[in-house]
């Protein structure tokens, strides 16, 4: 039985009430964690708890279990539970699977594989959902389910904004690189073949013994075979075996001949372990992009006219197309949805969050990636980036205005600055534009207006929206329904 398997027999998923009641109960052991994203997902918890006590359901025999009392601690005076998924629970049931997923910790992902099977046995067709059991499988090392999951996923969008297909190249890749490392290992030792029909944890513990002893002859060929017994086990637990492995062999093996096999090895190795964490590269100068700095972002935007045009339900009405394409330069955001009668239809500048991918393929002049994680940054532009959709990157210099240029640490400004306030600070402290305008911009209190694929996502809780609109406000030199102007 597969790790995923023993998972799903201690809390199998499916019927919506039972999986609820699992995150009731799970609600109640985060009391007086304090671990950050625990703490973090028993919020999510609690606002999904709110979600479920007052939902409309139809009328039902109260339930008895001990869930019931903490539900009813958390949600005073809750209704009885749904018996329907309704579109705020699926949220919240998602958005309390994404944090578990981030805790990474088994109770955790216990949790996120039953929420996914209660998704789906509910929504069959949810791309949600879909994506939540690929990650979810995944993170345990099920590749083989977990590339079904992302196929089944890709099968029903049209519109790839997480990276999924690059996540399955690489995932491929990696597998393919496994094979034919662990096939060559074969080859090197080929008595480690006669071990690899015992139990992998007596083996191994055999081959630790020898290796303690200083017999490394003797130690190789049991470790090696615990490991190639393990062909069957999820590839987290191979990936933990396989490099424990390797470390004790780089440090016993010392002849030139030894040592021509070992980097073979560690080339495979490496080829694998890179391509699960980011997928193949298959333009690594991602079709001869000019790379710009700080500096030559200024001069490109110098003494020109800027408009930043929100992802906003206003914008979506507002029937100014013409007025917005007849700017000099249009910037507009993320997910951002072109209907030209009132949007207009161009970009000129595409400045985007790194954890997402929408728009990432449409043609641009300028495309501005943010992030704060100087490491997941790299990552996502080397996965994301299509070549030949951007003529000019912005590089390290301008990845995260507010923090690296504006210096405004968290001390100072608590919330994650969202992309469009990224974007403007660095309009603003640029200060070279004769005429900057913000167009729709009613920080979503007129809804979003995105492509259909990002409709779905969250307007989250880290951003500062309020202490954002107070910073505009405050250098505003004219306010009216559609149109703040800095300049």
């Amino acid at each position: 039985m597969t790790r995923v398997q023993n998972r799903r027999a201690r809390a199998r998923g499916g019927e919506l009430d039972d999986c609820l009641r699992a995150c009731a109960v799970h609600s109640g052991k985060l009391v007086g964690s304090i671990d950050r994203r625990r703490i973090e997902l028993a919020e999510q918890l609690r606002k999904l708890l709110v979600v479920w006590g007052t939902t409309p359901a139809t009328p039902a025999p109260a339930p008895t279990t001990g869930a019931t009392a903490l539900l009813k601690r958390a949600v005073k005076g809750a209704a009885t539970p749904a018996t329907g998924l309704g579109n705020d629970l699926l949220d919240a049931l998602l958005a309390v699977a994404n944090q578990a997923l981030k805790c990474g910790y088994d109770d955790e992902l216990n949790l996120a594989l039953v929420i996914s099977d209660t998704v789906l046995a509910q929504r069959k067709n949810s791309r949600a959902g879909w994506r939540l059991r690929a990650r979810v499988l995944e993170a345990v090392g099920e590749e083989t389910e977990a590339l079904e999951a992302y196929e089944k996923y890709l099968g029903l969008t049209d519109d790839d904004g997480f990276g999924v297909r690059a996540r399955i190249a690489g995932l491929r890749t990696a597998g393919e690189r496994e094979r034919e490392l662990l096939a060559l290992l074969r080859r090197q030792c080929p008595r480690a073949e006669e071990f690899t029909r015992r139990d992998a944890t007596e083996v191994w513990s055999e081959g630790l013994a020898a290796h303690a002893a200083g017999d490394w002859p003797a130690a190789e060929p049991r470790l090696l075979g615990a490991v190639l017994a393990m062909s069957d086990a999820p590839v987290t637990e191979r990936q933990e075996l396989l490099g424990q492995y390797l470390d004790l062999r780089i440090a016993a093996d010392t002849d030139v001949t030894a040592l021509a096999g070992l980097t073979e090895v560690l080339a495979l190795y490496a080829d694998q372990r890179r391509s699960r964490m980011r997928g193949p590269v298959a333009d690594p100068t991602v079709g001869g992009v000019q790379w710009i700095s700080l500096g030559e972002f200024r001069n490109l935007i110098a003494g020109k006219s800027v408009c930043l045009i929100a992802n906003s339900g206003r914008v979506g009405a507002s029937s100014m197309g013409a007025e917005i394409d007849a700017y000099d330069l249009v910037v507009r955001f993320n997910s951002y949805r072109i209907d030209p009668r009132h949007t207009g239809s161009r970009t000129d500048i595409h400045a985007t969050i790194h954890k997402h991918g929408f728009n990432w393929d449409k043609q641009v002049d300028t495309r501005l990636v943010f992030g704060g994680i100087s490491g997941d940054w790299k990552w996502s532009l080397r996965n994301r980036l299509v070549p030949g959709a951007q003529t000019r990157l912005g590089d390290e210099s301008l990845r995260w205005p507010v923090r690296n240029i504006g210096r405004l640490g968290s001390d100072r400004w608590s919330g994650i600055p969202t992309t469009g306030f990224n974007m403007l600070y660095l309009l603003d402290f640029l200060d070279v534009s004769p005429k900057l305008d913000l167009i729709g911009f009613d920080f979503y209190e007129s809804g979003a207006y995105r492509v259909q694929e990002a409709m779905k996502l969250a307007i989250t809780s880290v951003h500062e929206y309020t202490s954002e609109k107070a910073w505009v406000m405050e250098r505003a030199q004219s306010v009216t329904d559609m149109r703040i102007s800095l300049r």
